[in-house]
């Protein structure tokens, strides 16, 4: 007989048909397990750190709103964490009633805040006269109009909605953006990275030791002078006093890679605290290009030179 394999958990911002399950869908290794929704991302990354999950997918960056202030400063803060993977869904949204409902008979608009504001110029041109009843989620919109609980006759939801609800969909693709995306990244206990696939990045938060002119150069100049692209640097307050800022950092490349490596030694010597959160492949699968001056057989060959020197050669 063979062994009964237990399902892995992964844990998600539910309800069902949220664009974080959208992200969740995309992970092969995630089909087939045991999905778990919760109602924010703490409670998300408390099921991984707790071991109620194996991993957890949660937003971290939106084309129009930018970093998620949220995620960042639980990453910041909450040790044993580590992205595996990052995933990019396209964000836009539906209008949603009751079966039967016609546009015409909607005055009054359940919608997360967010959402809501990404879709003002459609519901102007289009219910110029609504009102707006606030939710907690994109997908508690809907449910708060089909169980009556909201004072609102339809709703703004993500497309995945029509999946798991008996709803009419009004109208689609009513957000204002329709090049609007939000990545996600996959984070699980730590663990040692994937192994480099050439189309990698690497994600950091970085504080500064002080509030000081060229303290920001310093860090920065880690990365530029390896050739290294910063694809993400976002500020957020450390909270302890005014003035004091941790960076969160996307570099483009592998902690395996020669030149990541280097920048981050280089980091750390200055840094009283490095969070590294992981290195993973790119979801858009772009292979990360550099001057070849920084190829890793460069600086392994300078080292080798150093050692040379070092043991009495004479260094030529």
């Amino acid at each position: 007989m063979k062994p009964v394999t237990e399902r892995r958990t992964y844990s998600y911002l539910g309800p069902a048909g949220t664009f974080t399950e959208a992200a969740l869908d995309q992970v092969a290794a995630a089909r087939g397990q045991q999905w778990r929704a919760v109602h924010n991302v703490g409670e998300a990354l408390a099921d991984v750190l707790e071991e109620r999950s194996y991993a957890a997918m949660i937003a971290i960056e939106n084309s129009i709103e930018g970093g998620v202030s949220t995620t960042q400063d639980a990453l910041a803060t909450l040790p044993g964490l580590r992205i595996i993977g990052e995933y990019l869904v396209k964000v836009n949204f539906v209008l949603v009633a009751p079966r039967g409902t016609k546009i015409e008979d909607v005055s009054a608009i359940a919608a997360h805040p967010v959402a809501y504001a990404q879709c003002h110029g459609w519901l102007g041109k289009n219910l110029p006269n609504h009102s707006h009843v606030p939710a907690a989620s994109n997908v508690a919109s809907a449910i708060g109009v089909l169980e009556g609980t909201t004072p609102a006759q339809a709703a703004i939801a993500p497309p995945g909605i029509v999946a798991h609800y008996d709803v009419d969909v009004l109208a689609s693709e009513i957000g204002d953006n329709t090049a609007a995306v939000t990545r996600f990244v996959l984070v699980t206990r730590t663990t040692t990275p994937p192994d480099p696939t050439g189309a990698d990045k690497t994600s950091l938060i970085v504080e500064l030791p002080n509030d000081r002119p060229g303290a920001l150069l310093d860090l920065l100049e880690q990365f530029s002078t390896r050739g290294i692209n910063l694809s993400l640097i976002e500020s957020r307050p450390i909270g302890d006093e005014l003035g004091r800022y941790r960076f969160v950092l996307d570099a483009d490349g592998h902690v395996q890679d020669e030149r990541m490596a280097d920048a981050l030694l280089g980091i750390r010597r200055f840094s009283p605290r490095v969070v590294f959160l992981g290195s993973y492949p790119r979801a858009d699968r772009q292979i990360v290009h550099y001057p070849e001056r920084y190829a890793d057989d460069v600086f392994v060959e300078a080292r080798d030179w150093l050692r040379d020197l070092l043991s009495g050669a004479p260094g030529e």
